[in-house]
């Protein structure tokens, strides 16, 4: 292929995936504001056509619309690069999660993910930290004590979570021998009577500590002390308003669907699933299907904890990050080393 065929194929896929995290965003939102809705015996949003699934885009548009406020003591450059900086690595993110089947189209297979790196959980990791310096920047710009407060709780919070739930993986790479989320799938292929995959859910405590962190890395119920309301009015992002605010609030439901994505991958099977013995022309589709129903499964954990457990007070926040997920992660990477050793090797008196 030449630079210019290599060039276009790279900005259709941007272009796709930048499409793809948009709805997904937007059927997330009206998604979780039905769910709230019927959890707490209410209709939700039903106005905005059929059954208020255009609730979202009507708020898109008003807030695209809105008149922007700037207040007089902002950081003017940071405070405007804030909210790019909190959309773009959530949309890099997506960009390598495979979320179906490679299949052939003439003589060209088609790779349903943005790009498919060999370190993709480091590359994961790295663009998940750099999510910290938008919180910051906004929080310091804001030229308010509120933002700032809030700002400075997001980046311990996600400091401290970050790690259990880069701990988490360890397990993951350790069994799968890979760090690539196209081939930590394809390690996931198979079945167990006939129906059940062979996932790597047997990894069941890494599975619970890489979505507690995953919750608290997007800052949602009970870990929103970034947001709290009654306590610093509305965050980091109190100071903003209009375009900009939206795309905070992009960022937010691009990460959730990321974290129940990743999930998805790296213990779930990804996209694999039967496909009840579909013909050829329909089969292609039955790996996105299985893989968006995953995560959109995760997707309402998300909904269903922020819906029925109240807000931590931070002091347990920290404790529960480092007493206990980061010494129940590090004691799960040496039974982990030890099981896959004597899988291995055997027993030592054997």
């Amino acid at each position: 292929m030449s630079t210019w065929e290599l060039l276009l194929e790279a900005g259709i896929k941007a272009v796709a995936v930048f499409a793809l995290v948009l709805v997904t965003v937007i059927i997330l939102v009206w998604f979780e504001r039905k769910i709230v809705a019927d959890m707490q015996n209410r209709l939700g949003p039903m106005r905005a056509g059929p059954w208020g699934i255009l609730q979202t885009i009507a708020d898109g548009v008003k807030l695209i619309v809105k008149e922007p406020v700037v207040p007089r003591k902002v950081e003017y450059g940071l405070y405007m690069v804030a909210p790019i900086a909190a959309l773009v690595p959530s949309i890099l993110i997506f960009m390598v999660i495979p979320i179906g089947k490679p299949f052939t189209i003439g003589d060209r297979v088609i790779n349903l993910a943005g790009t498919d790196l060999n370190i993709a959980l480091l590359y994961v990791l790295a663009m998940s930290s750099i999510a910290v310096y938008a919180v910051v920047l906004a929080g310091w710009s804001s030229g308010s004590k509120y933002p700032l407060l809030g700002s400075v709780r997001a980046s311990a919070q996600m400091i401290s979570y970050e790690a259990a739930m880069g701990l988490a993986l360890v397990p993951v790479v350790m069994f799968t021998g890979t760090t690539s989320l196209t081939r930590i799938v394809d390690a996931q292929a198979g079945d167990l009577l006939g129906f059940l995959g062979v996932w790597n859910i047997v990894l069941i405590p890494s599975f619970v500590i890489f979505f507690i962190a995953g919750v608290a890395e997007t800052n949602r119920a009970p870990f929103d002390l970034v947001e709290a309301e009654n306590e610093i009015v509305g965050g980091y992002h109190t100071e903003y308003s209009g375009f900009r605010f939206a795309l905070f609030f992009l960022a937010e439901y691009a990460n959730i669907f990321n974290i129940s994505a990743l999930t998805v991958t790296l213990f779930l099977g990804g996209w694999h699933g039967p496909d009840f013995g579909a013909p050829t022309w329909i089969a292609w589709a039955f790996p996105i299907l299985w893989f968006m129903a995953k995560s959109f499964g995760l997707v309402f954990v998300f909904v269903w904890i922020r819906a029925s457990l109240p807000r931590m007070r931070y002091d347990q926040l920290m404790s529960f990050g480092w007493k206990r997920l980061i010494p129940v992660s590090l004691l799960w990477i040496v039974l982990s080393g030890v099981a896959i050793a004597v899988r291995r090797l055997g027993l030592p008196w054997s």
